[in-house]
Order: structure tokens, then sequence, then C-alpha cells
């Protein structure tokens, strides 16, 4: 049987009591059913968050998610409320290293995600070939120092034209410029191994096994102005031991990355992130 459609909620502000009753109680003076809720309160910052999923009725999905907006402002509370059979559009950005780009698109072909792909840019033509065989166009935007304002310039140009609402960076080996982020005003997700800032650099797999690293890991976050320092939405770890060589290192990383990737989207599609300041509330 279909699942009917949803509304889903987010609201975060000042803790008091009573947001729970009230925020169930609007849904419930409209005949809604929850079907899904979930709070956090942040004791230091005496914030209160909350995660909540009805099927409407009366009104409309479009009238109520406006209503719910207005009512979370009289409480002091802001809002984001999403339909759940609406499939956000997303482009992902890739280099040549090609094992988050082949996961994602292949969950995306999977059905998986509740969103879609809308195209692939890379400042390299090494994958091309395997986005057509997705079905995903392909845009090739070379990037040095010389012409990087030119190249994020078109680059803004094709997420425009192909209606995105979210990028990913599957290991895209570029910085996006702080202008590029505000300009593009999207979320955009990023995934690079967890051993910055210890092991910088092209080789960190190498550095780690040099220096006998125990654990391994792998970090998804939104992307901001300063580099690799954006909300974190997912991490994970492997251990490791002196019996594991720099290629073993790099295959348990890549592993790490796939799968801390793919959740990171996932919940992001879901609706279950909740960002403020640097930090994010993850209602999984």
């Amino acid at each position: 049987m279909k699942s009917p459609a949803t509304l889903v909620a987010l609201l975060h502000g000042p803790d008091q009591p009573g947001l729970v009753a009230k925020t169930s109680g609007w849904i419930f003076a409209r005949q809604g059913n929850i079907l899904h809720a979930d709070q956090h309160r942040d004791m230091e910052a005496g914030e209160f968050f909350q995660r909540i999923e009805w099927v409407p009725a009366g009104a409309g999905a479009a009238t109520e998610a406006v209503e719910l907006r207005a009512f979370a402002a009289s409480l002091g509370m802001s809002a984001k409320v999403a339909l759940s059979t609406h499939r956000p559009r997303g482009v992902i950005f890739v280099s040549k290293e090609d094992h988050c780009f082949h996961d994602l698109a292949l969950r995306v072909k999977a059905g998986e995600f509740g969103g879609e792909l809308a195209g692939v840019i890379s400042n390299h033509t090494d994958l091309a070939e395997a986005a057509r065989h997705y079905g995903l166009p392909f845009y090739h935007v070379p990037v040095s120092a010389t012409t990087k304002t030119e190249s994020e310039q078109r680059q803004l140009k094709i997420l425009r034209e192909l209606g995105a609402e979210f990028a990913v960076l599957a290991r895209y080996m570029q910085v996006l410029s702080a202008s590029f982020l505000k300009a593009c005003g999207l979320p955009v997700i990023n995934i690079h191994h967890s051993f910055l800032p210890a092991f910088a650099g092209g080789k960190p797999y190498h550095q780690a096994h040099e220096r006998g690293v125990k654990l391994i890991g792998a970090t998804a976050h939104y992307a901001t102005a300063v580099l690799d320092d954006g909300p974190i939405i997912q991490q994970d770890v492997v251990r490791v031991t002196h019996r594991h060589g720099v290629d073993d290192l790099v295959r348990k990383g890549r592993d790490l990355e796939k799968l801390v990737l793919a959740q990171a989207l996932r919940w992001h599609l879901e609706n279950r992130i909740l960002v403020y300041g640097n930090k994010t509330v993850v209602f999984d």
C-alpha cells in the first residue's frame, strides 16, 4: 500500500514549558495524524529542537505548511516544513576519485534516497563517460588559480539551470570560495577523511601509516567558508593495526567515506538535520 503524503517540520527556538504539547495540539486540532515525533533540548544553550511528521487533513499540505510556520513564529521558534512527496534535485561535484560518485549514483538509481541527481560538475573529464552511463548530464568546468572566479560563475549558472536544491562534494578536490557558497544559497555536503588537521596534504594515509594510527575515519559536513569546518552531519571510524599497509588504510578509508556520505545525504533528504551555529541536531 502506498504511503500517504506527509509533512515534516523541523522546529527550534528558546526552550519553554509546553512546546511539545502545543505543537502536537496544533496538529490534532486540524485533524492531522502524527506518525513520528522527536525532540531534543540543548541544556547549555537552552534551545529546544523538534522533528515532527504527520499526515495533514483539511486545509491541505501547502496551506498547512504556511500555517505551521506562522504558528511556530508565535511561539518564538523557527520552522522548516517539507512535503514528503517532494524530491529535491541535486548536483554532484567530482574530480578524479570515483568511489563516492559511483556509490551515490547507484544508490539514487536504486531509489534509496528521497531525491534525484540532476547532473555532475567536474574539473576533470575522467568521469564523463561514467556519468553518461548513469544518464547524468556531465559538465566539465576546469579550475585554476587564474580562472577560479570565472569557473565558479559558470558552476553557479549550471546549478541554476538544473534547478539544483542541494550539492554534494564527492571527493571534489577544490575549495569552494565564500562568495560561491553565498551566491549558490544551497546546502553543500562535503566528505573527507578524519585525519585533519593532523595529517593534511595529498597523502594523509601515508602519513597516518607512518605514525602507526589505530583508528581511521571519515567525516561528512555542510560546507562553509572555513575549510572543512562546517557543521558535522555524520562520522564513523574503523580500527586498524600494524598489520595493515597503506593500501589497506586507503581501502578502508574509501569504504567509510562512501557509507558516511550516503548516510549524511539520506538524513538531509529525509529532513532529519537541524543546523544551529556550527552544530547539528540529527534526528536519526
